[in-house]
């Protein structure tokens, strides 16, 4: 990725942040968090990677999400005044934070097996 894509990135990262931090008010999505933003290299689409703290509403609250990217992206528009244009925005889950308890789990459980053979 080039310096310039990158730069992109984390501005609008940091920008969106913002947007959920002040602008939305509505308490039913919980606590979100942008993880990660991957910008296109026309600049015309982004991709945010967001994780939610709510596990089971993550599929309604990404719905929420989807329903008002187009106030997040008039937000955005607002915000960053040097871009030509503004990308059109994708919102996803970022399942890392799963992946990682998974994989402890079963470091764990591996772990556990070995003290047992040991004794």
């Amino acid at each position: 990725m080039s310096v310039r894509l990158d730069k992109v990135a984390s501005l609008v990262k940091e920008e969106i942040s913002l947007i959920f931090l002040h602008k939305i008010q509505d308490p039913s999505l919980g606590l979100i968090t942008i993880t990660s933003v991957k910008v296109s290299p026309d600049l015309k689409n982004a991709k945010v990677y967001i994780s939610i703290y709510n596990k089971e509403k993550r599929d309604e609250l990404l719905q929420k999400v989807n329903d008002i990217k187009g106030f997040i992206k008039s937000q955005l528009a607002q915000r960053i005044k040097n871009f030509r244009f503004i990308p059109d925005l994708a919102f996803y889950i970022d399942d890392t934070l799963d992946y990682v308890e998974k994989m402890d789990g079963l470091f764990k459980e591996i772990h556990k097996n070995d003290n047992k053979n040991n004794e």
